[in-house]
């Protein structure tokens, strides 16, 4: 995981042929702002001379906070490390909690809706009755104002009769319990810490670090149900990550943070606007949690390196306190 303190760009220019070629690549550093200068400038030289030698390299990267792109670390402030885990702002105005070995996975309810098996077989009866209608009035136009009317009935009738099983079983977030309860079964020697999200649950595994490129990870966020976006990053950025504090919108603040975007590093120029939207954030999100304790499952003892990671989480996100989810 490297979440580095300073950031810096390199460019480099070729004119031949009444062909221009520029090419700009990312540095980054946690010893000064000439380290991650001279890293940049020594990555912008790799790239030019490949694009030069003829490869469809991008000319240059983009500048996000958290993302997809490979071999580029997290560019957000950083507010706080505490051990090997750092405590950065995101480009909202989140506080997010990234570590190199303690396991979180976040889980999103999510409600896919009929089957295609359930989809079908409420409209095949009601199209067929549609094209008898059209064919005993002798009319295409009456066959297809039928065909129509069975399609949206069809469709209506399937997401009656899934609501109703949905809810006959619990609805998503039991089925994301059950889920996380024959996982469990089927590893006893984990430890999982059980927390309800605004809009899900999120695990954290107590029992052993791990490196987010092991099999087993991908093996526990593909049973789990994890969030894909979330996995790639986990495998991409070499950590785990937890939102610890409140979403701004959740708690009333309808304004972005400011500069935009909120990119990391600010010009100087625009740091006390950021400032300003930042005291006015921490004071609303003082009465609010980002997520709450429900449970412990398995059997497996708690590392006490990641049980000092449960502890900061928890206290970062107000885990045991009886306030409303944001």
């Amino acid at each position: 995981m490297i979440v580095p303190q300073y950031w810096a760009e390199g460019r480099l220019q070729h004119r031949t042929r009444g062909r221009q070629v520029t090419v700009r690549r990312f540095g980054w550093s946690d010893l000064s702002l000439e380290d991650a200068q001279a890293l940049a400038d020594a990555r912008t030289r790799e790239a030019f001379e490949r694009v030069l030698a003829g490869e469809a390299l991008p000319r240059r990267e983009a500048r996000r906070p958290y993302n997809g792109s490979e071999g580029v670390p997290i560019r957000e402030e950083i507010v706080a490390r505490e051990g090997d885990s750092v405590i950065t702002r995101n480009a909202y105005g989140a506080r997010c909690l990234n570590t190199p070995r303690a396991l979180f996975v976040d889980i999103d309810f999510h409600d896919p809706g009929p089957d295609r098996a359930l989809r079908w077989g409420c409209r095949v009866p009601l199209l067929m009755l549609a094209a008898g209608i059209g064919g005993a009035a002798g009319s295409w136009l009456v066959g297809l104002v039928a065909t129509g009317i069975a399609l949206a009935l069809g469709a209506w009738i399937a997401r009656r009769i899934h609501a109703t099983r949905r809810n006959r079983d619990g609805g998503p977030a039991a089925a994301v319990d059950r889920r996380i309860e024959a996982f469990v079964r089927q590893h006893p020697a984990w430890r999982l810490r059980q927390y309800a999200t605004p809009a899900g649950v999120r695990l954290l595994a107590l029992h052993r670090g791990f490196d987010p490129r092991e099999p087993e990870v991908a093996a526990c966020f593909a049973a789990l149900g994890a969030d894909p976006v979330y996995a790639l990053m986990c495998v991409r950025q070499r950590c785990f990550r937890a939102r610890v504090s409140p979403k701004p919108w959740r708690i009333g603040i309808e304004r972005h943070i400011r500069p935009r975007p909120g990119t990391w590093p600010i010009d100087p120029a625009r740091m006390p606007e950021r400032r300003r939207w930042i005291e006015d954030y921490e004071r609303r999100a003082e009465g609010f949690a980002a997520c709450r304790y429900v449970r412990t499952l398995g059997e497996g003892a708690a590392d006490p390196a990641i049980d000092a990671v449960r502890a900061l989480h928890d206290a970062l996100c107000r885990a045991e306190r009886a306030l409303p989810l944001a």
